[in-house]
C-alpha cells in the first residue's frame, strides 16, 4: 500500500509540469474566406516570435495552438491575397473563433491598358513578374528563361538567351521594351560568348508573349513577339543580388507630387565558373556589364515625357589549353584530345537611347511619339591552333575509358578571324489608341534608318595528313575562307491600323480584331501589305471557356545577316520571307482541389511561302542568301498552369511539331529544317514547406527532341543525322531570411524589406547535352563528328535583398 502511494506521488510530480504547460495553451480556429465568402485553401497561419504554424485546408478551416495570457501577433498570408496581421490575447484554455476575410492583391495594371482605357481581354500569354525573382538562371536572362518554358518555344542551349518558336530561327522573333524594338547580336557564334540579355528583370513590370498569329500592331517577323514593359515607379524601391555568377543592383523613386520618377539598374556577370565545366579547358575571362536608366516626367495629367538609356559591354577573352572528349558507344568508343595554342578576344558594345512623349487628352484617346537610336559595335578576333589526336579505345574489348589503343587520326587545324561589324538604327514612330464604345482602334506610322558596316576576314586551315599540301607556290588549301567588306545604308517606312470590336449577346462575348500593316524598303524599292485577323469567343457556359482563331500574313524583310551568301558576300537576289499563320486555340478554366487552373491548347499550321535556307552551328546562323525555298510548320501546343501547390503558380508545356522546306532547284524535295524538333516538353514548378513557407523550391525542366545535322562540306546534298535529345533540370532552394512583416529587425536589418538566400543546382542529373559538332578528318579522308557538350552539374549560391 505504501509502495503504491509512493508511485502515485512520483507520477503526479512528473505529470504536473506537463499539465501546467497544457493549461497555458489556448486554441485559435476559424475559416478563411475571400470577400465573396469563398474558402481559401493553402493560406499560411503563423504566430510571430513563436514556432507555431498552420495551413488552411480545402474548406478554408484552420486550427492553431497559441500562447495563453500574453499578447501575440497572428499573421495570415497567401500568394494571391493581401496579408492580415492581428493582435490577440487569450485566457488560459480559451478557444476563440476568428474568421478572417482576405482581399485580393492589387497588382499594378499594365501601363498600356491603363493609359488607353482598353477593356478587351488579352490575346497573348501574360507572365507574372514575381516568378523572375527566385528562378534559377544559368543563362543570360531570367525573362528568356521563363519564355523557354512556354508552349511552342524551344532552346537547347542553357548558356544562350536565344530561342526558336514553332520551327523558326532566332532571327524571326520580335522583342520590344516599352515599344522599342530590340535586336539580337550579329557575330556571336556560341552561347558562352553571349553577354547579358538586354532585358533587366529588376526593372520589368509586365511581360506578354505570343508564339504566332499576333496582331498587326506588332512588326514584320515570321514567328513570335515578346512585349516587355518597364516600371513607372511611384515610391522608393531598391534591390541587390550577389552570386558566384555576378551581381546586380537597382533603385527607383518618385517625387512627392509624383510628377518625376526615375529608375536605374546595374548588372555584372561572368560565366567563368560555368565555362570551366566544358570539355575545352583553358583560361576563360568573360565579363559582361549592363547599365540602364529611365526618367519619367509628367507635365500635367495629360502630357508626359519618358527617357530610357542603356549601355552594355561584353568582353569575352579565352585562351584554350586542352580538350579531352570521349564519345561514341561501348562498341565504338572514341576519344579526341586537342592541344591548343593561341587565344580569342571578342568585344561587343551596345548603346540604346529612347525618347517618348505621351499625350492623353481624355480617357478615350492616347497619342505617343517614340524616337530611339540603337548602336552596336562587335569585334571578333582569334588565332587558335589545335593539334588533335583521335583514338579508338576498344572499351568492348577490354580497354579502359582513358586508355588509347589505336590512333585513327593525327592532325592540325588553325582558326583565324578579324571580323568587325558596326550597326546604327534610328527610328521614329507616331502611334494612337482610341476607345469608341465597343470599338478599340490603334494606328501607327514610322520610319527607320539603318547603317551597317561589316568587315569579314576569317578562314580555317585543316591538315589531317601530318603536313601541309601546297596548292601553289604561295598558298595552302583552306577548309573554308570568307573575306568581304559590306556596307548597307537603307530606310524603312512602316504603318499599321487595326481595330477590335466587342459584341455581347445571349450566347456570349465575341471579340473581332482586324488589322493591316504596310512596309516599304528603299534598298530594293519593295513594298508589301500584311493583313491579319483574329476572333475570340467566350460562351456563356457554366464552365469558363475561351476559343480563338487567328490568321495573318507575316513578311520579313531580310536583316543584314540574311542578305549574305555562305561566303560572306551580299546576295544579288534578296528574298522577302513570307508566312501565312493559321492558329486555332482554346482556354479552359477550372478548379481542382479548390484551386484555380487553366488548360490551353493551340493547333497551328504555317504556310512558309518563301524562305531563305540556313544552317545553325551553336547559336550562329549562316544563311544561303542566294537561294530560296518554301516550306511548312505544323504542330500542337499544350499547356496547363495553376496552383498545383496552394498559393504558388506552376505549369507544364508540351509541343509536338514538324517543319520542312524544299530548296528550289536542288531536286531533293522536302528536307527537315534545322529547327525540326519533333517533341519539346518543359515545366516550371514551385513548392514550399507547408509548416514553414519561408523555405521554397523552384524547378525548371527541359526536354528537347533531336535536331537534324548535316556534314559541313556536303551540306544538304548529303544525308542528315540527328543529335541526341536535350535533357536538363535546374533546381533552386531558397530560404526567406526576412520579410516585410518580420518583427526582429535590428541594426542594419531594419533597412531591409526582405532578404533571402538561394542554393541553385544547375544540370542536376549531370547530363552531357550536345549543342554542335567539331568535324575532324583522318588521314583517309573520313569525317568524324565530335560532339561539343554543354555545361555539367554546377552549384551556385545567391543572396538577394530588397530595400
Amino acid at each position: 500500500m505504501v509502495q503504491s502511494t509512493y508511485r502515485f506521488i512520483l507520477l503526479f510530480i512528473f505529470l504536473l509540469p506537463l499539465q501546467l504547460k497544457a493549461q497555458q495553451n489556448s486554441i485559435l480556429k476559424g475559416k478563411i474566406t475571400d470577400i465573396r465568402q469563398n474558402p481559401i485553401s493553402g493560406a499560411n497561419i503563423q504566430i510571430e516570435s513563436f514556432s507555431h504554424y498552420a495551413t488552411s485546408d480545402t474548406n478554408g478551416n484552420y486550427t492553431i495552438k497559441v500562447p495563453s495570457d500574453q499578447t501575440f501577433i497572428l499573421k495570415i498570408s497567401h500568394i494571391s491575397y493581401q496579408n492580415i496581421v492581428a493582435n490577440f490575447k487569450l485566457r488560459s484554455g480559451e478557444i476563440k473563433v476568428y474568421n478572417p476575410i482576405l482581399k485580393i492583391k492589387q497588382e499594378q495594371l499594365q501601363e498600356v491598358i491603363v493609359e488607353s482605357n482598353q477593356s478587351i481581354k488579352d490575346k497573348n500569354i501574360t507572365i507574372n513578374t514575381e516568378q523572375l525573382e527566385q528562378l534559377p538562371v544559368s543563362g543570360n536572362g531570367a525573362v528568356e528563361q521563363i519564355i523557354k518554358t512556354l508552349p511552342g518555344v524551344s532552346s537547347n542551349n542553357e548558356l544562350s538567351s536565344q530561342y526558336s518558336v514553332r520551327g523558326g530561327n532566332f532571327d524571326e522573333n520580335l522583342v520590344y521594351i516599352n515599344e522599342i524594338e530590340i535586336y539580337r547580336p550579329n557575330l556571336v557564334r556560341s552561347g558562352q560568348q553571349e553577354g547579358l540579355s538586354i532585358i533587366n528583370p529588376d526593372l520589368v513590370s509586365s511581360i506578354q508573349f505570343s508564339s504566332g498569329g499576333f496582331d498587326a500592331k506588332y512588326g514584320d517577323k515570321l514567328s513570335s513577339v515578346l512585349d516587355v514593359k518597364y516600371k513607372n515607379p511611384d515610391k522608393f524601391e531598391a534591390s541587390a543580388e550577389a552570386s558566384l555568377l555576378g551581381s546586380s543592383f537597382h533603385f527607383a523613386n518618385s517625387s512627392k507630387n509624383n510628377k518625376l520618377s526615375y529608375m536605374a539598374g546595374f548588372r555584372y556577370k561572368t560565366n567563368e565558373y560555368l565555362l570551366n565545366s566544358l570539355d575545352t579547358k583553358g583560361e576563360y575571362k568573360p565579363n559582361y556589364t549592363d547599365v540602364q536608366a529611365m526618367i519619367n516626367y509628367r507635365f500635367s495629367s495629360s502630357f508626359s515625357m519618358h527617357l530610357w538609356g542603356s549601355f552594355s559591354e561584353n568582353n569575352y577573352n579565352f585562351k584554350p589549353e586542352t580538350r579531352n572528349t570521349s564519345f561514341g558507344t561501348i562498341n565504338n568508343a572514341l576519344q579526341l584530345k586537342i592541344y591548343f595554342d593561341g587565344k580569342e578576344k571578342d568585344k561587343y558594345e551596345t548603346n540604346i537611347q529612347a525618347f517618348t512623349l505621351k499625350f492623353h487628352p481624355n480617357s478615350k484617346a492616347l497619342y505617343r511619339l517614340i524616337a530611339s537610336r540603337y548602336e552596336t559595335t562587335e569585334k571578333e578576333t582569334f588565332d587558335i591552333m589545335g593539334q588533335y589526336y583521335l583514338s579508338d579505345l576498344f572499351v568492348s574489348q577490354g580497354g579502359s575509358s582513358s586508355e588509347s589503343i589505336e590512333n585513327l587520326g593525327v592532325g592540325t587545324f588553325i582558326d583565324h578571324a578579324r571580323n568587325k561589324l558596326s550597326k546604327k538604327v534610328t527610328t521614329i514612330d507616331i502611334k494612337g489608341d482610341h476607345n469608341i464604345d465597343n470599338l478599340f482602334l490603334q494606328w501607327g506610322i514610322g520610319g527607320k534608318h539603318e547603317e551597317v558596316d561589316d568587315q569579314i576576314n576569317e578562314w580555317q586551315y585543316q591538315d589531317s595528313a601530318g603536313y601541309a599540301i601546297p596548292v601553289s607556290n604561295s598558298k595552302v588549301a583552306l577548309a573554308y575562307s570568307r573575306n568581304a567588306n559590306n556596307k548597307i545604308n537603307s530606310n524603312h517606312i512602316t504603318s499599321f491600323a487595326q481595330g477590335t470590336y466587342v459584341l455581347q449577346n445571349d450566347n456570349g462575348e465575341f471579340q473581332f480584331t482586324g488589322g493591316l500593316r504596310h512596309h516599304f524598303w528603299d534598298y530594293n524599292d519593295e513594298s508589301f501589305f500584311s493583313p491579319r485577323a483574329s476572333v475570340n469567343y467566350i460562351p456563356n457556359w457554366e464552365k469558363k471557356v475561351k476559343f480563338r482563331f487567328s490568321t495573318g500574313y507575316y513578311q520579313q524583310t531580310p536583316s543584314f545577316r540574311e542578305m549574305l551568301t555562305i561566303n560572306g558576300q551580299i546576295s544579288n537576289h534578296l528574298n522577302l520571307q513570307k508566312s501565312i499563320h493559321y492558329v486555332l486555340g482554346q482556354e479552359y478554366y477550372f478548379e481542382a482541389w479548390n484551386r484555380p487552373f487553366k488548360f490551353s491548347s493551340e493547333l497551328y499550321y504555317k504556310n512558309l511561302k518563301s524562305l531563305t535556307p540556313y544552317d545553325i552551328e551553336n547559336v550562329r546562323i549562316r544563311y544561303y542568301g542566294d537561294k530560296k525555298s518554301k516550306g511548312y510548320a505544323t504542330g500542337l501546343d499544350l499547356r496547363i498552369n495553376g496552383e498545383f501547390v496552394p498559393g504558388t503558380e506552376s505549369w507544364a508545356s508540351l509541343s509536338i511539331m514538324k517543319t520542312g522546306e524544299d530548296i528550289i532547284g536542288d531536286e531533293l524535295g522536302y528536307l527537315p529544317r534545322p529547327t525540326d524538333e519533333r517533341v519539346n516538353f518543359s515545366m516550371f514548378f514551385q513548392d514550399y514547406l507547408p509548416n514553414n513557407p519561408s523555405y521554397k523550391m523552384h524547378l525548371s525542366l527541359f526536354y528537347g527532341g533531336k535536331l537534324p545535322v548535316w556534314t559541313p562540306k556536303k551540306g544538304k546534298n548529303d544525308k542528315s543525322f540527328r543529335m541526341p535529345n536535350y535533357r536538363r533540370i535546374d533546381l533552386g532552394f531558397s530560404k526567406i531570411l526576412l520579410d516585410e512583416n518580420s518583427k526582429s529587425k535590428n541594426g542594419l536589418l531594419k533597412h531591409f524589406k526582405s532578404m533571402w538566400i538561394s542554393l541553385e543546382v544547375f544540370n542536376v542529373l549531370d547530363i552531357n547535352n550536345t549543342i554542335s559538332y567539331l568535324w575532324i578528318n583522318d588521314v583517309s579522308g573520313n569525317q568524324y563528328a565530335i560532339p561539343n557538350y554543354l555545361t555539367s552539374r554546377k552549384l551556385n549560391v545567391k543572396l538577394a535583398a530588397k530595400f
